[in-house]
């Protein structure tokens, strides 16, 4: 049995009450966003609250909303933000992001969205609204963000390459350009699963980067070490 909750350096995440839980995925894009100069902050879909409490821990001076449609889970990550130093610039928000207003634009905009978009379902629902995209396809998703984001600012995902094609032409559609992309391999001999992507408003040449996780032994490269080290425990 997995435990109940997960041990970062400076917070914990507990996660038996949503459906996914504390995953690779999510630290990746956590500690691969551009935050540095985003004083306001919004996270898609947070689950646990995972990528928002990194969000904090990097940038100290942000304000983060964090939107959470299923119920159960909104209400861990608020036990989770309320845990943290950080529960004083981290609101959680129970609603569906279809539809979510906001009197204010944001600087960064962040998911780690639904992502079995075309697979078999299966029986468990609170897994199947986490998982699946269902109502929040991409177009709906870059289609809101549009409306919620600054002119300067960015949106960032971590999507299954498998999907990059129609992620960015549901982009394209919304005025929302590749600005940084990094393939994301688990080890050299594996073909790449996974990509962070970071879109504007500005149609600029697009950063390209490989993040390789493990070599050898199944230790961990040095680039993926500098970027996750501030949180895992291990690093």
């Amino acid at each position: 049995m997995s435990n109940s909750f997960f041990m970062f350096k400076q917070f914990t995440v507990y996660h038996d009450k949503c459906a996914m839980k504390v995953g690779t995925d999510g630290v990746l894009l956590g500690a691969w966003a551009p935050v540095n100069n985003a004083k306001r902050i919004l996270d898609i879909g947070t689950g646990t609250g995972l990528i928002a409490l990194q969000l904090a821990q990097r940038n100290q001076h942000s304000k983060i909303t964090a939107i959470e449609i299923d119920t159960v889970a909104a209400d861990q990550a608020k036990e989770n933000i309320q845990q943290s130093p950080w529960g004083d610039r981290i609101k959680i928000e129970c609603v569906d992001f279809r539809n979510y207003q906001s009197e204010d634009k944001f600087d960064l905009i962040v998911s780690n969205p639904p992502y079995f978009m075309d697979a078999l379902k299966c029986p468990d629902k609170q897994r199947n609204m986490a998982r699946h995209s269902g109502g929040l396809n991409y177009d709906s998703l870059f289609r809101h963000a549009a409306h919620l984001l600054c002119e300067e600012g960015v949106v960032s995902l971590i999507i299954p390459s498998e999907t990059e094609k129609a992620v960015i032409d549901a982009a394209w559609q919304h005025h929302l350009f590749p600005l940084h992309r990094t393939q994301v391999f688990t080890k050299p001999e594996k073909p790449c699963r996974r990509l962070l992507l970071t879109f504007s408003f500005q149609e600029k040449d697009c950063i390209e980067e490989n993040l390789c996780i493990k070599v050898n032994h199944n230790e961990f490269t040095p680039e993926y070490t500098a970027l996750t080290k501030d949180f895992y425990l291990k690093m």
